[in-house]
């Protein structure tokens, strides 16, 4: 009883904390807004209530399982492929279709550049000197180094070696588990594994509990309180940082120094050793918040997608037994204990063109922002310098928008991994990883991720969802709200 007073003490606290600030700022910010909107040639929309704008009717379609709601709902009121609106505290701009996703793809770093809340970068602080549009570059130019096929050809096995060791620990000899949770495990260590060479799976453990403080408050209300999420993401990214990966970045430095590490051994020697176009290497401090960012973006988008994997292939049975008959041939081909390599990731066509199905019916995140440099046309409409821009993936029935538009899938609603085959979709149409020249650069380290996940799940069990046509919420990643229970059937040896 003391622990429900005190829960709703903070809540109504806190719901008065918003109140005063809404009503005490709420004409200042109108009339902030206001210019905004008066800008010639806008795309047709609406700004919303002071202050807050439409953000709780964006927020709140995700919350109630039909985020697609919010785009459909205006493309329909105002027959338009653009629109404006006011979230997440910016006049806004929305882009639909192929043609809005290929204007801002091919216009990365020239019209429009990559826009995060303010409060993101106070759970992971850039380089003092340098702006997040600057690290973001930075990032990007080395990044695909590691993250290219080629590089990652010899860490298959490592993440098979992790996907064996996840299941006998973590599903065998059960008969019931909660999928979501047990696949963050799994992506959480392949991901220490692989980036910082951490293997034990106590300090993983132990990583883990600050860690999963920071993924839950990147997308929390950003009230920066004691009690919140928002503060103890702070809080955790700070202890991550400055108490766990610097002392694991000084002890590699040291290795690299007497030739006890190789510089291919894993990301971080490599950002130890790489230096940008003046020569200069990375600092410690620098370095450690790259491995979190890292961490947290390969955590929460893989973990959904292989759990949506689980839920359809619960779902239909025929792709199921598809993608078992080609694990299994891989499977029947390697000696005792002999570890997946990547020519056998090369042989699972049928299990990626399931994935790729998976992404375009519930892709794990709905789009990204942008934020205009400079004023510009798009479809007929003016976009101001200074107006955020989003590009929207389609996640369930929308038609205008493209991972269920007719024009490009046709029978949309189907769960049809033959729209993969050959050439695949139109370009533009299928952007789970965005697309042109700023395609996401950890699309094929994900790709590995998911076919280890499905070689090592589907030829353990077979299973059945414990809820059938559980629900699905985006908050702000689209997962089933109950974790996806499920019965497990192990196969007979």
């Amino acid at each position: 009883m003391e622990q429900y007073y005190h829960n709703n003490l903070y809540l109504n606290l806190l719901l008065l904390f918003i109140s005063a600030v809404s009503l005490s700022f709420a004409a200042i910010f109108y009339k902030h807004r206001s210019q905004y909107y008066n800008h010639p040639n806008l795309p047709p929309g609406r700004p919303g209530i002071p202050y807050l704008g439409e953000t709780l009717d964006f927020l709140s379609t995700g919350w109630t399982g039909r985020p697609e709601k919010f785009v459909t709902d205006r493309i329909r009121e105002f027959s338009s492929s653009a629109f404006k609106t006011h979230i997440v505290g910016e006049p806004t701009v929305v882009l639909t279709g192929a043609e809005g996703n290929k204007f801002l793809f091919t216009n990365e770093n020239k019209l429009v550049v990559v826009w995060w809340p303010d409060s993101v970068s106070k759970i992971f602080p850039f380089s003092e000197t340098t702006s997040i549009h600057e690290e973001s570059r930075r990032f990007r130019k080395f990044l695909p180094q590691f993250m290219k096929p080629e590089a990652l050809q010899r860490y298959v096995g490592e993440m098979d070696e992790v996907a064996r060791r996840h299941f006998a620990s973590l599903w065998e000899d059960r008969y019931r588990v909660e999928v979501l949770p047990l696949v963050k495990k799994y992506t959480f260590w392949v991901a220490c594994r692989l980036f910082v060479s951490l293997d034990d799976p106590a300090r993983i453990a132990e990583l883990g509990v600050p860690f999963d403080d920071v993924a839950s408050g990147i997308f929390a209300l950003p009230f920066d309180l004691p009690w919140t999420p928002f503060r103890r993401a702070i809080r955790a990214s700070k202890f991550i940082r400055e108490e766990y990966l610097v002392g694991i970045i000084r002890r590699r430095k040291a290795e690299l120094a007497t030739a006890a590490a190789a510089a291919e051994e894993d990301i971080l020697s490599y950002m130890l050793t790489a230096t940008d176009d003046g020569g200069e290497h990375m600092s410690e401090i620098d370095i450690a918040d790259k491995i979190l960012g890292l961490l947290v973006g390969s955590h929460d988008t893989a973990a959904a997608t292989c759990t949506f994997v689980v839920k359809f292939l619960s779902e239909l049975p025929d792709v199921y037994d598809r993608v078992y008959q080609e694990q299994m041939e891989i499977a029947r081909s390697k000696s005792a204990g002999e570890l997946l390599n990547w020519e056998d990731i090369k042989k699972m066509k049928y299990s990626w063109n399931v994935a790729c199905e998976v992404l375009r019916l519930t892709p794990p995140v709905q789009g990204s922002f942008r934020e205009a440099t400079t004023d510009f046309i798009f479809s007929g409409f003016s976009i101001p310098k200074g107006w955020i821009c989003i590009y929207k993936m389609q996640l369930y029935w929308s038609v205008p928008s493209t991972h269920k538009n007719e024009k490009y899938f046709p029978k949309p609603e189907k769960f049809d991994p033959s729209r993969f085959e050959g050439s695949g979709p139109e370009p533009y149409t299928f952007v789970p990883f965005g697309g042109g020249p700023k395609m996401c650069p950890g699309k094929e380290y994900a790709r590995l991720e998911i076919l280890v996940f499905m070689h090592n799940l589907v030829k353990r069990f077979r299973f059945e969802m414990l809820i059938p046509g559980e629900k699905i919420i985006v908050n702000p990643i689209c997962v089933p709200a109950n974790g996806l229970p499920i019965r497990l059937f192990p196969h007979k040896a």
